[in-house]
């Protein structure tokens, strides 16, 4: 599939840009999170065989250790930079003012670009820092002003995280970015993104687990369709009108996730899908209202 290039949907966020509605997922595409020069080259060659694959958003974090390897990634595919969308994400040891700024600048160098996307409070950490996430969110979103970050938003927040930053600043994040899946579909936080007018951008789409791919119900759309289960679970999410973050290290996966747009569940089929949640058992990754990073 080199550069045979997939045409993603865009969604347009509240602040006018857009964002391709499927991205590549960098978690632990590395052994560590370790910021090495050997983890970089490693990394560079997954996310190129990505970018072959015909991503155009790829999503990282500070603390995932993958920054350097992606920039690598991006100025040896010799696709223009305007051509890509890319994400990272404030390290939790990094909330306070100052050091939002400081990370975001080693951000850009570790990336080696002149500006980012998209940049996300990764956890708001309510029980950390005396409980202020306001003032780490008024300085993600000024970053936006001298023109190195294109939108900021938030990721993992509950609904009332979201409502307090929007309500103490008067500043909406372009996105919620949480785990959502057939079996936790996380309604709350879907219905206070719905609300205040934010984008839902989902990690985890296939869950933490991957546990949904073996669902009997989605397994048997999948054969009626001729899909396979992780493409039935990712169109799922483009009809929801979600930005999806699947993860995968096999370049033939890669290929699999993005190729969900030349066909579509039908109502029943996505009832079907709907009927799986499991509420807040569903759950797989950490509380947001406990995690402290």
């Amino acid at each position: 599939m080199a550069h045979d290039r997939v045409t993603t949907p865009t969604i347009t966020l509240r602040d006018g840009t857009a964002i391709p509605q499927i991205g590549y997922g960098t978690l632990a595409v590395q052994p560590d999170r370790e910021n090495s020069d050997s983890n970089a080259v490693l990394t560079a060659g997954v996310v190129g065989e990505a970018l072959k694959a015909g991503y155009r958003h790829l999503d990282s974090a500070q603390s995932y250790g993958t920054e350097r390897g992606v920039g690598r990634a991006i100025a040896e595919s010799g696709i223009a930079r305007e051509e890509l969308y890319v994400t990272s994400k404030l390290a939790n040891p990094n909330h306070a003012p100052d050091d939002v700024r400081r990370s975001f600048d080693q951000t850009l160098d570790h990336l080696g670009l002149e500006y980012v996307d998209l940049f996300l409070i990764h956890w708001p950490l309510p029980t950390r820092y005396d409980g202020d996430f306001v003032s780490t969110w008024r300085a993600v979103a000024d970053l936006v002003e001298d023109g190195r970050l294109r939108s900021a938003g938030v990721s993992n927040f509950l609904p009332e995280h979201l409502e307090r930053i929007v309500e103490e600043t008067g500043l909406v994040p372009v996105v919620n970015q949480f785990e959502s899946h057939p079996y936790f579909q996380n309604a709350p936080s879907r219905e206070a993104c719905a609300r205040l007018g934010v984008a839902v951008q989902t990690h985890s789409p296939l869950g933490h687990n991957r546990e949904p791919l073996s669902d009997a119900v989605v397994a048997k759309i999948a054969t009626d369709l001729e899909k396979t289960p992780a493409q039935v679970i990712l169109r799922w999410h483009m009809q929801l009108g979600d930005i999806s973050i699947p993860k995968s290290s096999r370049p033939e996966r890669m290929a699999e996730n993005i190729a969900v747009f030349d066909f579509e569940l039908s109502e029943a089929e996505m009832a079907a899908i709907d009927a799986l949640d499991r509420g807040p058992d569903g759950r797989v990754g950490p509380h947001p209202s406990t995690y402290e990073g």
